[in-house]
């Protein structure tokens, strides 16, 4: 029997990647926000306010998933800074009221937390590293961390580094596709040399989601890519890479830039368990963007 899916977040452009790339071997219900709706073949995609419980738990016990991938979340730091209830409404709120529906029907949770858990202070962090947010939305993704893996002993909480790619369903924030359209426009494009990452592609990151739904994984994986550098390393190599000139990638440093909340200095992850457990191998920066723009001509050309 086909295996029942269900995806939160069907607007941004990591569920899209989940969708695109499980819809053959998943049974998929999906959701977005009222302001998303969104119709994609061969998939169940309903339009609802994730903050209405009484809703979601309805729509739950409907889909009858065996695993649910919830990938939505109120992600855009500087938002979470100043609106702190909203930020917990979305990202705590919502995935304890999942955890409660997973937990009373039997699925299996994949929960997409962040790097921004860590304080930034030394880098390289494993799963056993613990968490120290220096920001708002951090703080939001740690406590919804504690309630997946409280709840939910076989589930999983999958700590994603920053996201390279190109949405397939929906619009998505990808900083790729802003990078371009200024390069392409002959604009500069600015990135923060004192922030380093270690970037996974959205094709990539959508298959390990997908094989860690499906298979009896648990605990806290983190999802990375192999190649540890400073997003203007990263925008000079992306640049470069595409045949645009570098002088148009412009270094900034993130901590003096005026009502912008704190951003972790070193968030890169350490790959080693998800590379030694999953069959998905993690990519190198520009591996991983081949991948992602293959993808991207795969779906629309």
């Amino acid at each position: 029997m086909t295996r029942r899916l269900l995806v939160t977040g069907l607007g941004g452009f990591v569920a899209g990647s989940v969708i695109a790339q499980g819809r053959e071997a998943w049974s998929i219900d999906a959701i977005s926000s009222p302001n998303h709706s969104l119709s994609i073949e061969g998939v169940r995609c309903h339009s609802l306010d994730l903050r209405d419980s009484d809703r979601l738990e309805e729509l739950f016990k409907a889909c009858s998933p065996n695993a649910v991938i919830h990938a939505a979340a109120k992600a855009d730091i500087d938002f979470c800074e100043k609106n702190p209830a909203e930020a917990d409404e979305m990202n705590v709120g919502v995935t304890q009221t999942l955890a409660e529906c997973c937990d009373r029907l039997g699925a299996k949770m994949v929960f997409c937390s962040t790097d921004t858990v860590f304080d930034g202070a030394k880098g390289h962090y494993t799963e056993e590293d613990h968490p120290r947010p220096v920001n708002l939305y951090g703080e939001t993704k740690v406590r919804a961390e504690e309630i997946v893996l409280g709840k939910l002993k076989d589930s999983v909480v999958a700590r994603l580094a920053l996201v390279m790619g190109f949405p397939v369903h929906g619009s998505g924030n990808s900083f790729l596709v802003k990078t371009i359209a200024s390069l392409k426009e002959g604009k500069e494009v600015k990135f923060p040399e004192n922030e380093i990452r270690t970037p996974i592609d959205v094709v990539t990151l959508g298959q390990a989601l997908l094989e860690l739904a499906g298979h009896p994984h648990a605990g806290i994986f983190h999802l990375a890519g192999n190649t540890r550098l400073n997003r203007y390393e990263m925008g000079r190599e992306i640049a470069r890479h595409l045949g645009f000139t570098t002088d148009l990638i412009i270094s900034t440093d993130s901590n003096a830039m005026p009502g912008r909340a704190p951003r972790p200095n070193d968030a890169s992850l350490d790959n080693s368990k998800a590379w030694i457990r999953l069959e998905t191998k993690m990519k190198d920066l520009i591996e991983g963007l081949d991948h992602a723009v293959q993808f991207k001509e795969q779906y629309h050309g």
